[in-house]
């Protein structure tokens, strides 16, 4: 199990329960999003065929800081982009038990910008 002061197993078991709930396919891919202490990670996946569609990173972008929300706002235009040229147009959104705020928030917004419904 897991003790109260442990951040990241705290994370890890909010992520299970997420994904109980939510699943990607063909039509409607999962957008799994992971942030580490430098960087931020963002991937379309296909649960059913066990498949990353496509994915970015700011690790990948060349970016001043690549840890910042204007970072995560970059990943998510930019797997935007990449969808868009895939011809998906919407997508389920899989927070992987991160708060729904600071750079999560800015990925999900600039991929709605973007063009990608969820």
């Amino acid at each position: 199990m897991y003790t109260a002061f442990d951040r990241n197993a705290q994370r890890l078991h909010r992520h299970v329960r997420i994904r109980a709930k939510v699943s990607g396919t063909a039509d409607r891919p999962r957008i799994s999003v992971f942030r580490s202490n430098k960087f931020i990670y963002a991937a379309l996946i296909d649960d059913v065929a066990h498949k990353t569609l496509c994915s970015s990173s700011s690790a990948k972008l060349s970016l001043d800081n690549p840890s910042n929300v204007a970072a995560a706002t970059a990943v998510g235009e930019d797997l935007a982009k990449k969808a868009k040229d895939l011809k998906i147009a919407k997508a389920v959104f899989d927070r992987s038990g991160y708060l729904y705020h600071g750079q999560v928030k800015a990925l999900a917004d600039a991929c709605r910008e973007g063009g990608l419904a969820f």
